[in-house]
């Protein structure tokens, strides 16, 4: 099955690529570039539209053309698109070679789900105005159909079988990629409000270490109704300030827990290298995203660097499924 060992090479690079171009496309507030789904103004290829073009009687949500964002936009759905049909057919060539025992089949099924609810969000972004928890939502679900592909990856790179006490020793890993996802869906909603600089400087919150300015119960609403305009974000300053403290007490937690987990797994196991390299993996990636984090406050540009602390994210997600694949087969 060369072909579905290429596809899902393809599929998982490309998923990275997509996850980094959401990003990208949010931070530049192209999200809305195309006010409609899945077109952009009409058009499959915007190639019709000019900047500043009005068109305000058949999209009354954005009536002014901004080519920039509109291509923008449209690349990301391009590359989502290509993704998609990529998953069709690993989930073809899953489904066709399903005689063989050492072929899974359910997984690929399940990412195609995955990658159709992920197209659904994607078009629920655009229609409801890029209401948070949908922001946030698709982010996830980006990170999850890029997490299914790569245990793909794993499991056809690892044969072996579970072991019988595999599972007794894998749930402190299990817990740092609970912890992790927790933390990146913190990261979605910080960014789908617009709330990173409700703390502008690091290491303290607005000059204080308990910001008293903080709106937590107004912060983290997920659900205000349908035809509000989130572009910019619809929350006040202490609601803003709320988010954006959350998100670093995340930051530090999810941080502990990945070194206490890791430090874990390279003490029990010293004699076994795959995991102390996953161990290791771990950290490189772990370092980079806080450098990166920080960085944000401390450059000028930090569009690039934001983007960039998506992707790190991603791979440090990638880093942990790792260490979940090879702590069950330890």
């Amino acid at each position: 099955m060369i072909w579905y060992k290429r596809l899902l090479w393809l599929a998982t690079t490309l998923t990275l690529v997509v996850v980094v171009l959401g990003a990208y496309v949010r931070l530049s507030d192209a999200g809305l570039g195309c006010p409609d789904w899945p077109g952009c103004y009409g058009e499959l290829i915007p190639t019709g539209i000019a900047d500043g073009d009005q068109r305000g009687d058949e999209f009354p949500t954005r009536p002014v053309v901004e080519t920039g964002k509109a291509w923008k936009e449209m690349i990301h759905r391009y590359a989502a698109s290509t993704l998609g049909f990529s998953i069709i057919l690993i989930a073809f060539l899953a489904w066709r070679n399903r005689d063989d025992p050492t072929q899974p089949v359910a997984l690929p099924i399940i990412t195609l789900g995955v990658v159709i609810f992920q197209g659904l969000l994607g078009m629920w972004t655009v229609t409801l105005l890029l209401k948070p928890v949908i922001v946030m939502g698709h982010l996830l679900g980006g990170l999850t159909t890029l997490g299914l592909l790569f245990w793909l990856l794993l499991e056809d790179a690892r044969k072996e079988r579970f072991a019988g006490v595999a599972r007794k020793v894998a749930w402190p890993a299990a817990l740092a990629l609970v912890v992790l996802i927790g933390q990146i869906a913190l990261g979605g909603w910080t960014s789908s409000n617009y709330a990173i600089w409700g703390c502008p400087e690091v290491p303290t919150c607005n000059g204080q270490w308990w910001p008293e300015q903080a709106d937590f119960s107004e912060g983290f609403i997920m659900w205000r109704g349908i035809g509000i305009d989130y572009e910019y974000g619809v929350l006040e300053a202490p609601a803003r300030v709320a988010i954006a403290f959350v998100h670093r007490i995340g930051a530090i937690t999810a941080t502990l827990v990945l070194l206490g987990v890791t430090a874990y797994y390279w003490r029990r196991r010293p004699d076994n290298k795959p995991l102390r390299t996953a161990c290791a993996a771990v950290w490189a990636a772990l370092a980079m995203q806080v450098t990166i984090g920080v960085s944000i406050f401390l450059v000028d540009g930090h569009l690039p660097v934001a983007a960039a602390h998506n992707g790190v994210a991603a791979v440090l997600l990638l880093t942990v499924i790792n260490l979940n694949n090879l702590a069950a087969r330890a």
